[in-house]
């Protein structure tokens, strides 16, 4: 490729590419003998977990040298068990993520040791990597020696002190090892000594309860001495038994808060001690009167636990404990007030200047008895007075009452808020900003992605995405995290679900949530809008067949794929994505189906602005919507069982792709690509979802575009047809036109609550109006958000050429007033970069390909035309184009 030299002739089309690098791929060759490291062990992608619940793990790891082209040609595993050495041999193989462990059967509780070396693609081996381990789970029922138990004094059925659950213990020798296997009906704050057993929050975390609960396992070691030992665990009420649902009831999966605990303890000589949950525990009450999601907590710190008694040993099931799969939710960033506020009401409140979910932590003075009162808020009205109307029945207050002993600190234990303001009320004393901290809460999901432009409007907008996905991802992703809601809405899910995935490492995250998606299937392959399906728990009996929604049980498990090329968690919801195609399919009259729903929910109402008139936005057919999922659906199901092997599955739903195509082009479409529903977010599935035949798509496209430019470069979409806008206008050569949307600043816009100060993703374009009151809706939801995809996709360039990016599309679309747009991806091979930057008459690119991959790398020129692409091997590059 002579062309890549600096000093090389200016092509006739005005093309020049150089690199800044001295060597070239001319020189590739000087690099050939470099030594390859292995680094950053994996096991089932998580750094050496304890309580592994996978009887065959897969095992990934990275390559990391000097130069260019690393790729690995073989591979050797060692793994080591307490009686057992298995080695996989020198196997001739690239693969280097996710490698089945494939040696002797693993044993409950035991701990494993393993390390991996390569050769590379001149079969030079690399040394040993550094070792890593993993630890099992208990793998089957009969391995759990503890009994639930529960409290054994009265209890009401509402308002009711968290239960403290305690005993003593005595180690004969300081331990090794000791793990905890422990779970709960309801939460639990677990702790040894006086401890925290863990950092996690909200644990054992909220699944399908009818169906199954998590355990987690932790390492207790340190947290245990020689001698007399004492455990207490505290309960909460959560999601298990406290007021949670659509209808705010109670008590929805039981009534009884419960506690499975298992203490393992090895010592240096070989024997073991268990501490298990039995008859010989006692209870309490403490401090925590009260403690319910969407209330608040309750703690009066004058009451120590007192009175014990025993406990009730109960004989829930232990069939159905699983292992926890997903990262636990934490405590991150901390935020000081920006402001101490008094309202025209005469309200005292802080601002602590950033929306999320979490809680407050305060310190305070004062006498025994005093009541401090914290109340939640995402904003302020148009007065600047303390606004709940959008929260709903939630009361979103934490109540604190003082011991009177000196300072004290406060913060909940069972509940989060969605707030950005405070109101305080009953605070002894001056309130000073260095008394108040705010704490974001939210699963401890691996930071995979970057993204930085010119335009700081658009920074902003990807750090408000960032913080709706942190917020509504507190152990299952939600559509809100401050009203009497914060449900895992499945469209919500699968819509926002590729921007997440570049933001957050999202596998094991949706993995946990899409296993509940299959446990709350009907058995006629219906599925519910909500998971967990808590909706349907109640005498309101809740839709189980939504176009959009439902469709996430084939979606997600294909975008999923598609990140991290993971065939064994494809094939783990293949029954379920035929199930739910099957369920339309049996709805379906001469291939059409005409089902019912939300449509393009919170689609845009026209508000006139001074100096422009908007068009007004009319709703997208529902049955046009059904038939567009019907086939992208049965497409994306088709495609899975091509990948899965399946070859009979995937000639009989292509087939049936090519039915429901037809059906809608004789029911919804005229020849001329008009179709019956003549509004943006139409046009937009129809091209999306590949439905419309490629004769008919650039007229529909067109179609698109003059309706955007109709509405003076507005889009006119809801939470359906907004995450494909821009990724459809670009694919059919209106990139400009998507940069205009993407810039816009009036309503509706995804710039505009930007410029009205918003710190995360409102759920409805106009959440404020222009002259600042307030449309009722939540201020955090992520739906909005899904225009990141396209940021990190199109703007920057970085997308998956293959499942899993072992090949990679490096293809950026320069567009608007950007002039530099600088983003990263962290795959699972490694980082992927692109860094442009245009000037006056030059376009400048850097890359950045991880080793083991190939990448196919297109470089923009003065016009569309003009891209030229090279395929190239792993290493850092830099090229600059004449425009």
């Amino acid at each position: 490729m002579p062309w890549l030299f600096p000093h090389h002739r200016r092509y006739r089309n005005s093309y020049m590419v150089k690199t800044a690098f001295v060597s070239t791929l001319l020189l590739l060759s000087l690099y050939a003998n470099a030594q390859v490291k292995v680094i950053r062990l994996l096991c089932d992608d998580r750094v050496e977990p304890v309580g592994l619940g996978d009887p065959h793990p897969r095992l990934s790891w990275r390559l990391e040298g000097s130069g260019q082209d690393i790729l690995q040609s073989a591979y050797e595993l060692l793994v080591s068990g307490p009686h057992s050495r298995w080695s996989s041999g020198k196997v001739r193989s690239a693969q280097s993520v996710h490698v089945a462990y494939d040696g002797e059967p693993l044993a409950s509780g035991q701990h494993y040791s393993w390390q991996v070396r390569v050769w590379d693609q001149t079969g030079k081996p690399s040394a040993w990597s550094a070792p890593a381990f993993w630890q099992m789970g208990l793998l089957r029922p009969d391995d759990w020696t503890a009994q639930w138990i529960s409290p054994g004094f009265a209890e009401d059925s509402v308002d009711r002190p968290s239960p403290i659950l305690r005993r003593q213990f005595f180690a004969k020798a300081q331990p090794v090892r000791a793990t905890l296997y422990i779970t709960a009906h309801g939460l639990y704050d677990a702790r040894l000594n006086g401890q925290p057993v863990t950092d996690a929050r909200f644990t054992p975390g909220y699944t399908e309860y009818d169906h199954r609960f998590q355990y987690q396992a932790y390492d207790a070691t340190a947290l245990i001495h020689s001698g007399n030992n004492n455990t207490e665990v505290t309960l909460g009420d959560g999601w298990y038994r406290g007021i949670f649902g659509p209808w705010n009831n109670p008590n929805n999966y039981g009534r009884d808060a419960s506690l499975l605990y298992q203490l393992v303890i090895a010592y240096r000589n070989g024997s073991t001690d268990t501490v298990i949950s039995d008859a010989f525990w006692q209870c309490s009450t403490g401090s925590i009167r009260y403690a319910d999601i969407y209330n608040g907590e309750i703690d009066d710190a004058r009451i120590l636990p007192a009175n014990w008694t025993n406990v009730i040993v109960q004989t829930f099931p232990k069939n159905n404990l699983v292992a926890t799969l997903a990262e636990p939710v934490r405590e991150h960033e901390t935020f000081t007030p920006v402001a101490i506020l008094t309202s025209p009401r005469g309200e005292k409140i802080i601002d602590f200047g950033q929306n999320l979910a979490g809680w407050v932590r305060f310190k305070v003075r004062g006498k025994s008895g005093d009541t401090i009162r914290i109340s939640h808020a995402e904003t302020l009205d148009q007065d600047g007075n303390f606004y709940t109307a959008n929260l709903r029945e939630a009361r979103a207050q934490d109540i604190y009452v003082l011991r009177g002993d000196g300072e004290e600190t406060f913060e909940p234990h069972f509940t989060f808020h969605g707030f950005r303001y405070i109101k305080v009320e009953g605070y002894p004393g001056e309130i000073r900003p260095e008394d108040f901290r705010s704490v974001s809460l939210y699963s401890s999901l691996p930071v995979t992605g970057s993204f930085h432009c010119s335009d700081s409007l658009i920074n902003r907008l990807q750090l408000n995405i960032v913080w709706s996905q942190q917020s509504n991802f507190i152990d299952i992703p939600t559509d809100c995290p401050q009203r009497s809601e914060r449900l895992g809405w499945a469209g919500d899910v699968q819509l926002f679900a590729p921007t997440a995935a570049f933001n957050k490492r999202v596998d094991e995250f949706f993995e946990k949530w899409l296993e509940d998606v299959r446990l709350a299937q009907g058995p006629d392959g219906g599925m519910p809008d909500v998971v967990p399906d808590i909706r349907n728990r109640t005498i309101h009996r809740a839709p189980r067949g939504v176009a959009g929604w439902g469709d996430a049980a084939v979606i997600l498990p294909w975008t999923l794929f598609q990140i991290y090329g993971d065939t064994t968690r494809l094939a783990a919801s293949y029954n379920s994505m035929r199930a739910w195609v099957q369920y339309i399919h049996s709805r379906a009259l001469n291939g059409l189906w005409k089902g019912g729903g939300y449509g393009d929910w919170l689609a845009p109402d026209p508000v006139p602005e001074k100096g422009r008139d908007s068009v007004k936005a009319t709703p997208t057919d529902l049955p046009f919507i059904s038939q567009c999922y019907y086939f992208y659906s049965t497409t994306l199901l088709a495609r899975t069982a091509g990948a899965l092997g399946r070859s009979q599955d995937s000639v009989y739903y292509s087939t049936l792709a090519d039915t429901i195509r037809n059906a809608f082009l004789a029911e919804y479409m005229t020849p001329g690509a008009r179709a019956i529903s003549n509004t943006q977010t139409a046009y937009i599935l129809a091209l999306y979802t590949g439905i419309l035949p490629e004769s008919m798509a650039a007229r529909a496209a067109q179609r698109l575009a003059e309706l955007v430019k109709a509405n003076q470069d507005h889009l006119g979409t809801g939470f359906l047809g907004t995450p494909y806008l821009c990724p459809v206008l670009t694919k059919y050569g209106y990139t400009d036109l998507a940069y205009a949307l993407l810039q816009q600043t009036t309503p509706p816009s995804w710039l505009y609550p930007v410029k009205m100060g918003a710190t995360t993703i409102w759920e409805k374009w106009l959440s404020v109006l222009p002259n600042r009151s307030i449309n009722v809706s939540s201020f955090n939801n992520y739906a909005y958000g899904a225009i990141g995809d396209w940021l990190y996709r199109d703007v920057a360039g970085i997308s998956p050429g293959s499942p899993g990016y072992r090949r990679i599309i490096i293809h950026p679309h320069p567009g608007g007033t950007l002039t530099e747009v600088d983003a990263s991806y962290d795959s699972d091979y490694g980082l992927i970069r692109c860094h442009w930057k245009k000037t006056n008459d030059n376009f400048q690119m850097e890359v950045e390909i991880p080793a083991n991959t190939r990448a196919d790398v297109y470089i923009p020129g003065k016009d569309p035309d003009k891209v030229r692409k090279m395929e190239l091997g792993s290493g850092k590059y830099s090229f600059t184009a004449g425009q």
